[in-house]
């Protein structure tokens, strides 16, 4: 396994929404990568690593449930949060009976996944912070089912159960090549969180994250 890591992640709902359906939440087929980084994140995560993707297996067929759910409109500005730190007297509170809407959502239900991913440093680790270090803690802690807080798939009210895979990665229901479109594959933040996509292409039930992008098919 080197420094890579496999994670078994599964649960009974899971959104990964689409960006161009943000309003009528509309789910990707599959787990996308920065969903995923986000599940390892939730488990171990320091400034001196940054978890890459490299594969991520789909275990369960695909199923969706539609639903509607209530959602509160908008978010509190991030200026009012700036202003609250400098000690300044605003209201960080949202009345839930004012702003509620209704709306429409379409869900994958019964979700399993397996993600192999590896870590690298980065310029913010220092001398202390070697890979061995911080592999050996993220082993421990995904066996303990440890978290800094639980993982979910996509949004989080559908939460993530989630165990290492130290064996065979778990076979997929899923047989022969598909094409699953264009993907958000994360978000750019050392350029304004610029999101970038890429074309995914899964064979039996892998999506292989990194021959997908060496295909050339980030934008």
């Amino acid at each position: 396994m080197g420094f890579g890591i496999c994670l078994k992640v599964w649960g009974d709902y899971a959104c990964f929404t689409r960006p161009e359906m943000k309003v009528e939440r509309v789910s990707y087929d599959v787990m996308t990568p920065s969903a995923a980084r986000g599940v390892l994140e939730a488990i171990y995560w320091k400034p001196a690593i940054c978890w890459k993707i490299d594969r991520i297996h789909v275990i369960n067929p695909f199923k969706y449930d539609n639903i509607r759910r209530n959602e509160i409109l908008g978010k509190i500005p991030a200026t009012k949060v700036k202003s609250a730190l400098k000690g300044k007297d605003v209201t960080l509170s949202q009345d839930p009976n004012e702003n509620r809407v209704q709306r429409a959502s379409l869900l994958l239900r019964d979700v399993c996944y397996c993600i192999e991913a590896h870590f690298e440093l980065t310029e913010k680790a220092g001398s202390e912070d070697t890979p061995e270090k911080h592999y050996n803690i993220a082993l421990r802690r995904m066996r303990r089912g440890q978290c800094f807080h639980h993982p979910y798939l996509g949004c989080r009210e559908f939460p993530a159960q989630f165990e290492l895979v130290e064996g065979e990665v778990p076979s997929s229901s899923h047989q022969g090549e598909r094409d699953l479109g264009f993907m958000l594959y994360d978000l750019d933040f050392a350029d304004d969180m610029r999101p970038v996509f890429f074309r995914a292409r899964m064979v039996d039930g892998v999506i292989d994250v990194r021959e997908c992008i060496g295909a050339g098919g980030v934008s």
